[in-house]
């Protein structure tokens, strides 16, 4: 008989991009994956979950499952979650697990943008923008695309940089009718991407991180933290040393993954719905409630014919969720 390898998964479902991670015994990250949604959540991450588990050999058994993210209550029911908790919660475990002195967290992803204060090892205090377009990594992505650079050596590029110019930051419009002005002029692109990276790190303090008081230690996490030039604008304007830590990537999905291993051991068992499961055909369909003027828009999650949730009304009349004890006994 083959002893399976005792591993917990957490799940980060976000707009564009599914991350996952397999977490050992000792909070060891055996595997990581990430993987773009392409706007087909329910296949891509049902693809990502025997993916990431296939490349342990598939000699895997969940011992528990934590899920975040912007589609966290969809994920939730088709893997079956131990965990599910907002993007702030499960970014701050994974913080605090990782580098325990951290104060001030930095995140900057493809789509959003937050800052994460945490006092006396606990969050005290967060924001977040999901709004303009110019501190996130999409625009990144699009003008390293407009001057012909590959994204991965952005960062090297701007380090390169003696004079950066001024690029206007407080709009991704203006910032690129900026950028653009300075091409026509002739500046090096080394300056120009330097420029760039510190237009997004005044977007980010001057919109995200407003009136927040930001120490160290000071982590930098997310897709844009593996830009060195971002990394080092950030520290030049804040005077001090900015930590990316080693799973900057999928931070998210580690402190989920961190919360199911000790919700697992107080509980005793995992609601995960096993690898078998996740290969049902799951559909999600929406219909307007007419039972009164709310006109709420319900989202109706099933398996094959079964109904396994409903979300959306805002009294409660077509909520439908499986007890913990009805999901136990499914797997049974």
């Amino acid at each position: 008989m083959v002893n399976l390898e005792k591993y917990y998964l957490g799940i980060d479902v976000g707009s564009v991009s599914i991350n996952l991670v397999l977490m050992d015994e000792d909070q060891g990250i055996k595997e990581k994956l990430y993987v773009r949604t392409e706007g087909k959540p329910i296949p891509i991450l049902r693809k990502a979950v025997e993916d990431i588990t296939r490349a342990r050999g598939g000699n895997v058994h969940i011992s528990g499952v934590g899920v975040t993210g912007s589609g966290r209550d969809l994920a939730a029911v088709m893997v079956g979650a131990d965990v599910v908790k907002n993007e702030i919660t499960a970014h701050g475990v994974a913080v605090l697990s990782s580098i325990p002195q951290a104060r001030t967290v930095i995140e900057i992803g493809g789509q959003d943008s937050k800052i994460i204060l945490i006092r006396n090892g606990v969050v005290s205090d967060f924001a977040m923008n999901t709004v303009c377009a110019a501190g996130t990594g999409s625009f990144l992505d699009r003008q390293a695309a407009r001057l012909n650079i590959p994204i991965e050596e952005f960062g090297k590029i701007a380090l390169r940089s003696k004079t950066p110019v001024r690029i206007a930051g407080r709009c991704a419009v203006f910032a690129e009718s900026d950028m653009v002005h300075k091409q026509q002029m002739g500046c090096p692109p080394e300056d120009i991407v330097r420029g760039l990276c510190q237009a997004l790190t005044r977007n980010y303090l001057s919109n995200v991180a407003k009136g927040k008081e930001i120490l160290p230690k000071v982590v930098f996490q997310g897709g844009v933290a593996a830009n060195q030039g971002i990394k080092a604008a950030f520290e030049e304007t804040l005077g001090c040393e900015v930590i990316v830590p080693e799973h900057y990537d999928v931070m998210g999905a580690v402190g989920v993954a961190i919360l199911a291993q000790g919700k697992v051991k107080v509980s005793g068992h995992t609601l995960f719905r096993g690898m078998d499961n996740i290969k049902q055909d799951f559909k999600a369909k929406t219909f307007e409630c007419t039972g009164c003027p709310n006109a709420c828009e319900i989202i109706q999650f099933k398996a094959g014919d079964t109904i396994l949730a409903r979300w959306g009304d805002r009294c409660g009349k077509w909520a439908v969720k499986l007890k913990d004890e009805e999901r136990l006994r499914s797997l049974a």
